[in-house]
């Protein structure tokens, strides 16, 4: 039987990059991978352009919500195996001791919500960030995960990070 790895995507607010790292892994990594993102200081909403973009692919938006990271350390949580910061505030913190000492690769993406202007400069920055981060999670999709050791994956994880 081929093991499920859970990945968490963490931001600082869970609105926009985190949320669609959660989103697009599910549906290209499943029933693989599982994914799921938080954010250190959540916004408490998704990001409407966000939902946007992610509609207009065609991947599921159902369940999406702006979470604090403390729901993934507490007694109960899904274990993790993968964490992955998308952007540099998030990274820098200090982040909970995780239940089962996953791995951890930050995976830096340019703030698409931070991005002033019309929202068509605000849709393309959505759209380069999307594209970034799928273009990583393909990557994670093509590793053999489950028999790499710890230390390869790791290698393999951050280098990600920098493609």
């Amino acid at each position: 039987m081929n093991r499920c790895f859970n990945v968490l995507f963490l931001c600082t607010g869970n609105s926009a990059r985190s949320i669609m790292g959660e989103a697009m892994l599910n549906a290209m990594g499943a029933p693989r991978l599982r994914a799921f993102s938080a954010g250190s200081q959540p916004t408490g909403q998704v990001n409407p352009f966000a939902i946007e973009l992610l509609r207009s692919n065609r991947l599921p938006t159902e369940g999406l919500r702006s979470k604090g990271w403390d729901e993934f350390a507490r007694p109960g949580a899904p274990e993790l195996d993968f964490v992955f910061t998308v952007c540099d505030s998030a990274a820098g913190e200090a982040c909970p001791i995780w239940p089962g000492q996953p791995i951890t690769a930050h995976w830096g993406v340019e703030d698409p919500a931070a991005v002033a202007g019309d929202d068509e400069a605000r849709r393309r920055a959505f759209c380069h960030a999307f594209n970034r981060l799928q273009h990583r999670i393909r990557l994670l999709l093509s590793l053999p995960l489950a028999t790499l050791d710890r230390a390869a994956l790791t290698r393999r994880l951050k280098a990600i990070g920098d493609a």
